[in-house]
């Protein structure tokens, strides 16, 4: 059993995408959106494909994973042989029936969840370094960012006590 009383309360989470996938993009969405909830500051950096969560022309235009995902399932539990992945159109089906089970869940998109997220207070950043490789600007990315910033950057508002940072 675990001594909750000797813990420091958690104060600020800060959380780093690094992937565009559905189930990576919404692992750090939801739990972003958790904290703020909760009344936990959330500092979100969105970095390499991570990017397409807050990129206006990807955001809403997520895939899942269907090659080199272990975890992935078919209908029932079984796993996915993932070399049905390669097969063109797989990828976009799994992904359609993953975007359509969120819908039935009422999991809202991209979007509305960045709104949901900062309207609680949350803060949305952009890696510097993936916005320069990749080629972008602050308008190709959603009014939700409020700035691009460097990991040095990042790191220096991630301090005190009660903080965690959080790799997704």
């Amino acid at each position: 059993m675990n001594d909750s009383k000797n813990e420091t309360p958690l104060k600020k989470v800060c959380m780093i995408c690094s992937k565009g996938t559905i189930e990576d993009v919404y692992a750090t969405l939801v739990m972003g959106n958790g904290a703020v909830m909760e009344g936990i500051e959330a500092r979100l950096f969105f970095t390499f494909f991570g990017l397409d969560a807050i990129t206006k022309k990807r955001m809403n235009r997520l895939h899942t994973a269907t090659v080199g995902n272990p975890a992935m399932r078919m209908p029932g539990g079984l796993p996915f042989p993932t070399l049905l992945g390669a097969i063109p159109g797989v990828e976009a089906g799994v992904s359609a029936m993953m975007k359509k089970e969120m819908e039935r869940l009422d999991i809202p998109p991209v979007d509305e969840f960045l709104d949901m997220i900062t309207a609680g207070g949350g803060e949305i950043y952009a890696c510097k370094l993936a916005v320069d490789m990749f080629k972008l600007k602050k308008e190709d990315l959603s009014e939700h960012v409020l700035d691009i910033i460097t990991i040095g950057d990042f790191f220096a508002m991630s301090g005190g006590e009660g903080t965690q940072i959080i790799f997704t």
